[in-house]
């Protein structure tokens, strides 16, 4: 028996075990009055060893404690029960990424720098939306989706994993990263549509403009939420390769991200513009986003439900028999 799945459905009734304890009392301190005594002078002409059955008398007390006992938990209703559950995703969302890898994505204010960071709290943004699809779109100088919109978050997990800089070309374009999103969602059936769109730069190439692409957001019911990365004042960005090593160089420079870009395109489409300027806060940023986009899930639970109450009160019954036939055979002389 599973005893994680055992309960009593009234346990009220257990109280009455406490009686137990004081009929035990009662039996050895009254109750063996009840039995027929001969008073005489002297016993000696009678000095016989007292039989067996004398001695086993108590055991008719005993099956009937026994069979109150079992009663009292039979009353308690003692069962097992197994449960079932189904569930059906009523709002599904299809969320799509838009991640900048422009080369100051490189830069060292958050550790290791902010694309490594942001590969390992995106991955676990993913593990948390299990009833949700998830595609990747990058950006730099131009876009391209990595992964189409899909349910298989290994299929996502791996593609985030290999993001790296220098596939694109330079620069920042905002406007094509979130067209691009864009159009991934624009033939999706989902109830709510969402892209987080992150950079750590200004829209400064490209052949789409990003109101353009905002407007477009809004026309397909499309809600973007918009993420600056980078702390504030400077940071060590890269600047150049080693000529001997083939190693990354890097100086301080002014972070540059175009706030007010952003605020326009979260405030436009329903969402919200965040700022990470550290590791901690980018995980904050992806825990409040997860937060905010809930997936509407029904539950349902199945109870089945096996009484044992039954084999109690037949235990009980038999116990009552037993004493009730030793009481008129066995016993018969002795009480």
């Amino acid at each position: 028996m599973n005893w994680n799945n055992f309960e009593f459905l009234h346990p009220q009734f257990l109280w009455l075990l406490i009686l137990i304890p004081f009929l035990v009392i009662w039996y050895y301190l009254i109750g063996k009055e009840d039995s027929a005594a001969l008073i005489i002078s002297s016993t000696k002409g009678f000095e016989v060893k007292p039989s067996i059955w004398v001695k086993l008398k108590p055991l008719l007390y005993i099956l009937r404690l026994l069979a109150i006992a079992l009663l009292i938990v039979a009353l308690a209703r003692p069962r097992t029960v197994s449960i079932s559950q189904n569930t059906k995703t009523n709002k599904g969302i299809d969320i799509v990424m838009a991640i900048d890898v422009s080369a100051s994505m490189l830069a060292r204010d958050l550790k290791p720098n902010r694309l490594e960071a942001l590969k390992e709290v995106a991955s676990e943004f993913v593990n948390q939306r299990t009833n949700d699809r998830v595609g990747i779109v990058v950006f730099a100088g131009e876009s391209y989706t990595q992964t189409p919109i899909t349910s298989d978050k290994r299929i996502v997990n791996n593609t985030i994993a290999e993001i790296k800089w220098g596939g694109l070309d330079g620069g920042t374009a905002i406007g094509m990263g979130l067209g691009s999103a864009v159009n991934r969602l624009k033939d999706s059936k989902a109830k709510s549509k969402v892209i987080i769109l992150l950079t750590d730069g200004v829209n400064n190439t490209g052949f789409v403009d990003p109101k353009t692409a905002t407007e477009l957001a809004v026309q397909l019911g499309i809600k973007v939420y918009t993420i600056g990365i980078g702390t504030n004042g400077t940071a060590p960005f890269p600047y150049a390769k080693d000529p001997t090593s083939g190693e990354l160089l890097f100086r301080n420079s002014l972070v540059e991200i175009d706030e007010t870009l952003m605020k326009f395109i979260a405030k436009e489409t329903g969402g919200i513009y965040f700022r990470a300027t550290d590791n901690s806060k980018l995980k904050a940023i992806y825990n409040e986003i997860n937060k905010l986009e809930k997936t509407e899930v029904e539950e349902f639970k199945y109870y089945n439900y096996q009484e044992k109450y039954r084999s109690l009160v037949l235990l009980a019954g038999l116990l009552l028999l037993i004493e009730l036939a030793l009481k008129n055979t066995i016993f018969r002389s002795f009480i």
